[in-house]
């Protein structure tokens, strides 16, 4: 059990029997009274966020989470397919708000961890950082580039992101797939 000031970020808590990820937790006291706890938390089946205040007496379930890994198959008319790493018969099929965003970097047989929650699969959980091939990028423009420009690069996933103009095709970029923005050049070709 989590005390109300134990609810932080990244902690995975049960609220009505249902797991969900805390976003952001502020304590604070008004005036004279008892300190509260002012969270955001994301629903991790659904996706939905909500807001929710625990207040000193209360205390919290941590969830039970467990991982497996799994491999990453293919995309199919949307739908993403996984198989067990070491059963490639043992298929299974996720929808894209179970991924999440990180999704549209996944490469043809990645291992990836997923999140096991009452032997179903509720999410995956994706590296932080990848590194991958650019298969287009536009030509850069001579212009108005005192600010930095950026241009709109395809990478070997099939995913479309802002990358500054120095970058060409056949480069390798590091991407962050939280956020799925560009980090860095990492080898030039």
């Amino acid at each position: 059990m989590l005390e109300y000031n134990e609810i932080l970020p990244k902690r995975v808590i049960l609220l009505n029997g249902e797991p969900y990820e805390v976003l952001d937790a502020h304590v604070f006291r008004k005036q004279m009274r008892k300190p509260v706890n002012q969270t955001k938390l994301r629903h991790l089946i659904t996706g939905k966020v909500t807001e929710q205040a625990f207040h000193a007496a209360e205390k919290v379930e941590e969830a039970d989470l467990s991982t497996k890994s799994v491999k990453y198959l293919y995309t199919n008319k949307g739908q993403r397919w996984f198989c067990a790493e070491n059963n490639p018969a043992d298929r299974f099929m996720l929808s894209e708000e179970t991924i999440g965003v990180g999704g549209q970097f996944l490469k043809a047989n990645m291992i990836v961890e997923a999140l096991v929650f009452d032997e179903k699969i509720i999410g995956v959980k994706m590296p932080i950082k990848m590194d991958l091939k650019v298969t287009e990028a536009p030509p850069a423009v001579k212009g108005n580039t005192a600010q930095g420009g950026s241009k709109q690069i395809t990478l070997e996933t099939g995913s479309v992101l802002n990358a500054p103009l120095f970058i060409n095709e056949g480069d390798i970029v590091r991407i962050n797939t939280e956020t799925g923005e560009y980090v860095e050049r990492v080898d030039k070709k």
